[in-house]
């Protein structure tokens, strides 16, 4: 295979040896998804599947921020406040490449440098080998804007050990290395400085390379990841986030006082409370699914439904628009948000997503 870039706007695509290297090319945007790059990913990933010379895919990001800091959210807020009909279109694209990251032909190898947030989650940690750096700052801060975990999250923060994946939706505190992979959305470490070298190494690999023979490689760049946090605290959190309502939540945060807990009651306090029980509701019933799809649908739904209602153009307009990081929830309290207000979150009003999978 001849070496060489193919050059779009937004996605690079790289060959290096029998590797296939896709590049996210929006570093002044810490490399946030749009819906070409979206759409740019699903074409790469479909003709590198069928290519016998390739070993494995590489997904990396441009400038030396990080990898992806998650879906343009500016162009959702707009495209809701403009009432445009199409306005779920990019989740529409995106949750499908996140399906079919999951189940990739081919070894998928996700470098997660630097930020990795939310949709970024969605096109690494989905993927079959996940490798995080000292740099590497990971996030699912969905309920600070007004809206929930995505792209997945649901059936991967449930299954991280105990109540940590809860702890890690619910406050969408920043992460490094050894949490994410303490709670199975990374794999192993490898210093930064190495990533290319690590990159030339899965290039030197004969076209269909096995998932074993592309570890093997990853592992021979790979270092101890350190103390995990939520590790050390696990007890903690699982004391804390066990409950299936925040109220119960914030209630055993409040009998604590260490400063874990004092951080995540204040950092909750913050958050969307409609996010909050969203989001809670969300990875119970996470928990309880049988497959990725079944939860994709169920946060696509969720999502359509919080674009029309107004925490989320609160909170990306206090985050992103004004920036003065003062949202007005409405409603404000967690008292004011009653159950049966959320049961309009999981009552689906567009087609299914899979509609050819059946949940």
């Amino acid at each position: 295979m001849a070496d060489g870039t193919i050059k779009t706007d937004e996605v690079l695509i790289d060959y290096i040896g029998s590797a296939a290297v896709i590049r996210l090319n929006r570093p002044k945007a810490l490399n946030s998804l749009s819906l070409a790059m979206v759409r740019a990913m699903k074409a790469a990933l479909e003709r590198f599947a069928g290519d016998p010379e390739i070993s494995c895919v590489i997904l990396t990001g441009e400038g030396e921020r990080g990898l992806c800091a998650g879906g343009d959210i500016r162009v959702i807020y707009e495209s809701g406040k403009s009432d445009d009909p199409e306005v779920t279109r990019f989740w529409r694209e995106e949750f499908p490449v996140n399906y079919m990251i999951s189940r990739y032909e081919k070894p998928y190898v996700a470098l997660m440098d630097g930020i990795v947030m939310g949709g970024g989650v969605g096109i690494a940690s989905h993927g079959a080998h996940r490798v995080v750096t000292e740099r590497t700052r990971l996030a699912m801060p969905e309920t600070g804007i007004g809206y929930v975990p995505d792209v997945g999250a649901t059936w991967l923060l449930p299954r991280a050990p105990g109540e940590t994946g809860t702890w890690t939706g619910l406050t969408g505190e920043v992460i490094g290395a050894a949490d994410a992979i303490y709670a199975g959305l990374a794999d192993v470490t490898v210093p930064s400085e190495r990533l290319g070298a690590l990159v030339e190494a899965l290039g030197e690999l004969k076209g269909g390379a096995s998932d074993e023979q592309v570890r093997a490689v990853i592992d021979r760049f790979a270092v101890v990841p350190g103390q995990s946090r939520l590790e050390a605290h696990r007890e903690l959190i699982d004391r804390n986030f066990c409950f299936d309502t925040i109220e119960e939540i914030v209630e055993a945060l409040n009998r604590e006082d260490d400063a874990f807990s004092i951080a995540a009651r204040e950092t909750i306090a913050k958050r969307s409370p409609t996010s909050l029980k969203l989001a809670l509701r969300l990875l119970r019933r996470g928990r309880e699914s049988s497959s990725l799809v079944e939860c994709l649908e169920r946060e696509f739904t969720a999502g359509a439904e919080i674009l029309r209602n107004h925490d989320f153009y609160e909170g990306v307009r206090a985050a992103i628009i004004d920036k003065d990081r003062n949202p007005k929830w409405s409603p404000a309290t967690l008292e004011e948000v009653a159950d049966a207000d959320l049961d309009r979150y999981f009552a689906a009003r567009h087609p299914v997503l899979f509609p050819d999978h059946r949940l």
